[in-house]
C-alpha cells in the first residue's frame, strides 16, 4: 500500500517537473531568437540600449542626453557601419574601453550568473521549504489521536461541573 502510494506521488510530480522544464527550455529558446536582421540604425539603438551612461547614474547611453553618452553613440554608430563586429562584439569593445560597469545586462557567465541563477535557486529552495513546513503539519495533525473514553468522561465531567455552578 505504501509503495504503490509513493509511486503515485513520484509520478505526480515527475510530471510538473518535466512541464517546469519544457517551459523553461521554451522560454530560454524563446529569448534567445533573434528577430531577424535589422537595420544599422536599429542595432545602435539596441546596443545602446544595452550600455549605461558613464556619467549618468542609472540610465543608458541611447536615453541619455550627456556628451560621454552621444560620444558612446556615435562610436556604435561607427563600429555598426563599419559591419565588421557583430552586437556581441561592440558591447565587448565598448566594455573594454570604459570597463564593466558600463553593462546595462550583465553577463550570464563566470560569477556574474549567479545574478541569473540565484533567483531561480531561491525559488526552488522556498518552494521546497513549503512543501516540507506542510507536509510535516499535516503529519502531525494526523499523529493527533482521537479523545479515549478517559477524555470524553473528563470532558462531561467538566461540562457537568459547570452547569452546576451558580
Amino acid at each position: 500500500m505504501a509503495g504503490s502510494k509513493l509511486n503515485r506521488r513520484v509520478k505526480h510530480w515527475s510530471g510538473w517537473v518535466l512541464l517546469l522544464f519544457v517551459v523553461a527550455g521554451l522560454l530560454a529558446v524563446g529569448a534567445s531568437r533573434a528577430t531577424g536582421p535589422q537595420t544599422p540604425e536599429d542595432r545602435v539603438d539596441a546596443i545602446s540600449k544595452r550600455v549605461a551612461c558613464p556619467v549618468c547614474d542609472g540610465e543608458s547611453v541611447f536615453e541619455s542626453q550627456n556628451s560621454a553618452s552621444k560620444a558612446i553613440r556615435n562610436q556604435v554608430g561607427e563600429l555598426v557601419a563599419e559591419n565588421d563586429l557583430n552586437d556581441t562584439q561592440v558591447i565587448a569593445f565598448i566594455e573594454s574601453r570604459y570597463g564593466a560597469q558600463v553593462l546595462l545586462v550583465p553577463r550570464a557567465s563566470g560569477f556574474d550568473a549567479l545574478i541569473w541563477v540565484l533567483p531561480a535557486v531561491a525559488f526552488v529552495c522556498g518552494v521546497a521549504g513549503l512543501a516540507f513546513v506542510f507536509r510535516r503539519w499535516k503529519r502531525e495533525a494526523a499523529a493527533i489521536a482521537d479523545p479515549t473514553d478517559e477524555d470524553r468522561a473528563l470532558v462531561e465531567e467538566a461540562l457537568r461541573a459547570e452547569s452546576l455552578d451558580p
